[in-house]
This record gives C-alpha cells, sequence and structure tokens, in this order.
C-alpha cells in the first residue's frame, strides 16, 4: 500500500517557530513530510538540487538572515522546475507593503503567525487542504490574506 504525502518545507530561521510548525503538523490527522532550514540560503540549495523532493506547499519567512523571504520567493518564481510550488509566506508582519509586495511577487498566500498552537494547527490544516489549483486561479488580494 503506497501513501500519498504531502509534502511541506519551511523556511524560518526562529528555530521555537519551526519546532511549532512541526509539532502542530505531527498532531494533525494529514500525511505530511516536513522539511525545515533555517534560512533562505539553505533552502535554495535544497531547492536547487535535482535530488530533492520539491515541496507541494513552501511556508516561507520574509525576515531571515543571508536570504530572506521576498528574495527566495523571486529566485523560485524565475525557475520553471519550480511552478507546481505552492508557496505560503508565513510571517510575524501584517504590514501592507509586505502583503502587497509579496502578491505582486506570486506568492500564493499569505499568514501571520499565529502565537497560539491549536490556531496555528487550525490555519495549517485549511492551507494543506485548500484546493490549490481552484484557490490560485481565482486569486485576488482579498483572498491572498488568510484570516483566522
Amino acid at each position: 500500500m503506497t501513501t500519498d504525502f504531502i509534502y511541506i518545507t519551511l523556511a524560518d530561521d526562529d528555530e521555537d517557530d519551526r519546532l511549532f510548525f512541526t509539532d502542530a503538523f505531527s498532531e494533525l490527522k494529514i500525511d505530511t513530510k516536513v522539511n525545515t532550514f533555517n534560512d533562505g540560503v539553505e533552502l535554495m540549495e535544497y531547492l536547487n538540487n535535482s535530488e530533492s523532493v520539491l515541496p507541494n506547499i513552501l511556508f516561507l519567512d520574509l525576515n531571515m538572515p543571508r536570504k530572506n523571504g521576498v528574495e527566495c520567493l523571486l529566485e523560485i518564481k524565475e525557475n520553471k522546475r519550480f511552478n507546481d510550488i505552492a508557496i505560503a509566506i508565513y510571517s510575524t508582519s501584517s504590514s501592507e507593503e509586505h502583503i502587497e509586495e509579496t502578491f505582486v511577487n506570486g506568492a500564493n498566500i499569505y499568514i501571520k503567525k499565529p502565537s497560539d498552537f491549536n490556531t496555528l494547527k487550525k490555519i495549517l490544516s485549511e492551507v494543506v487542504t485548500l484546493n490549490w489549483q481552484y484557490h490560485t486561479s481565482g486569486l485576488n488580494k482579498d483572498n491572498f490574506l488568510l484570516r483566522m
């Protein structure tokens, strides 16, 4: 019997946020494989390795050292190999400037990091079970920002 996993990747420099994220997925009843990276440089090295399994959904923190989330987003959008990756911006920032910049540059959804574990589980469950093809075909700024 084969199990179809949803491959999830998170790039976030905050160790506590990475742990919170992986713990939330371990409690969800969804077959996922979660990879985490400390910064954008590590993420891009992984994605650019032809041996790597590309994620179905990539969660990108905006404020990371060495290479930030916007730089990663731009690099990912330049490479056709990554066209099937849904990109969720996952940030503490809720500034209109950040939301606008990531929307214009091709991210699929913007999520403000919750501080509550149960809210995080609810958000991650909703994002992972989204019909991305439908969601991105009608993407506009109103459905870009996920509100909980």
